[in-house]
């Protein structure tokens, strides 16, 4: 058996590649089991970058030899490991091998790559990697590996600034019984363009709580994927987005449910405000045949503070088995909540603060499970600054 959905805020099927389907609603022309990979310089009218301004990817299609370099720095415990990598090291692309051009544009270009290791049983204090764009009018490619050994526990956050036009692949090597939490912050100056591909790969009864935080950038496309080795994984998948003027701010989550008696959850919020503001968040779950027993639902979220902005939103969700703990998902875009903001003011609250409560209360969800407080902070007033330049 094989259910597919789709859901989208624009409802022309012909004008996104759909064909209608017995019950009404449209579902790709290809789905993501037999969907092949797409390494070929996008054109526009591939399922993987239609919603892409692919003349905004400036350097990177078509792709361009790197002008600069970005860095990489990494402030760790002395308990974890980095080292650095070379191209034909064989830890390498153990959480995937990257599908899109970009990514494999980025793959074959990088010179080294940074390599984080938290060794067996080890359980580690935070550790911070930053990456800094190549500078304006500069294109560079990186690869980042995160490896956590069997039973280690770690917090990575991955903060990216700067500027330039970077693309780059990050994995996630999470070994039995381990558990590793992900915060992927997004902060780039106003020119910057990033083309990123997340990979992890999960192995028995492994944890991953992975979130992405996207706030800067003039162009900015995240890809998380994950896949599982053996039973009993576990994936969170968050998202916290906010896009202003001009902005074009994608997210695409896959997850692969390929065996037994794992578990994925996926959570993405997003606001838009200023003429040409324009998210598109893309949620794929693949439960193969032989994954029963598994367990996952997506849901998207957006907020629209003005006109002139636009969110597309697009799960889509396919089963090959019957055999299923659960599985489901949610998608919607609106405008403020009338009924809230009435509520708020009927209690004195002013309308200015009322609309900050409202916005507050919509992203907290995501970050209260964000567990590294200096970061939370940062986004909360992050958060509270995009407000304050629409006076909301």
């Amino acid at each position: 058996m094989t259910v597919s959905a789709e859901k989208m805020t624009t409802t022309d099927n012909e004008q996104f590649g759909l064909t209608p389907h017995s019950h009404g609603a449209g579902v790709p022309l290809s789905t993501r089991a037999d969907r092949e990979d797409a390494t070929s310089v996008p054109t526009g009218r591939e399922e993987n970058w239609r919603f892409t301004p692919l003349k905004r990817l400036t350097g990177l299609i078509p792709g361009q030899a790197a002008t600069g370099e970005a860095v990489v720095t990494v402030d760790a415990p002395v308990t974890v490991l980095v080292d650095t990598a070379n191209r034909d090291d064989e830890r390498l692309g153990e959480a995937g091998r990257p599908t899109e051009y970009v990514s494999r544009l980025a793959w074959e270009s990088f010179a080294k790559a940074t390599v984080v290791t938290v060794p067996k049983e080890v359980v580690a204090a935070p550790t911070t990697i930053t990456v800094t764009g190549p500078g304006a009018g500069n294109v560079a490619y990186g690869h980042l590996q995160v490896r956590l050994e069997r039973f280690a526990e770690a917090v990575v956050v991955i903060d990216h600034r700067g500027s330039g036009s970077y693309a780059d692949n990050i994995e996630f090597v999470v070994a039995d019984g381990a558990k590793l939490t992900v915060v992927a912050v997004h902060d780039w100056a106003d020119d910057a363009v990033h083309v990123s591909a997340h990979h992890a790969r999960l192995g028995k009864d492994a944890v991953l709580r992975h979130t992405v935080v996207t706030l800067g950038g003039g162009t900015v496309r995240i890809s998380p994927t994950v896949n599982y080795a053996d039973k009993g994984g576990d994936a969170e998948l968050l998202g916290l987005y906010f896009a202003d003027a001009g902005q074009h701010l994608e997210h695409r989550t896959f997850v692969d449910h390929a065996v037994p008696n794992c578990r994925s959850n996926v959570v993405y919020k997003g606001a838009l405000q200023g003429e040409g503001a324009r998210t598109v968040w893309i949620g794929d779950v693949l439960i193969r045949a032989a994954a029963e027993g598994t367990e996952t639902f997506e849901l998207n979220r957006n907020l629209v503070l003005t006109d002139g902005a636009r969110a597309d939103s697009v799960p889509n969700l396919e089963i090959e088995t019957g055999e299923i703990a659960g599985a489901g998902h949610a998608s919607a875009t609106g405008r403020f909540d009338d009924e809230q903001l009435f509520y708020l003011q009927a209690r004195g609250i002013p309308e200015e603060q009322a609309r900050r409560l409202v916005v507050r209360g919509f992203f907290h969800e995501v970050l209260m499970k964000i567990s590294v407080p200096e970061v939370r902070k940062r986004l909360e007033e992050a958060i509270e600054a995009e407000l304050e330049a629409v006076g909301g």
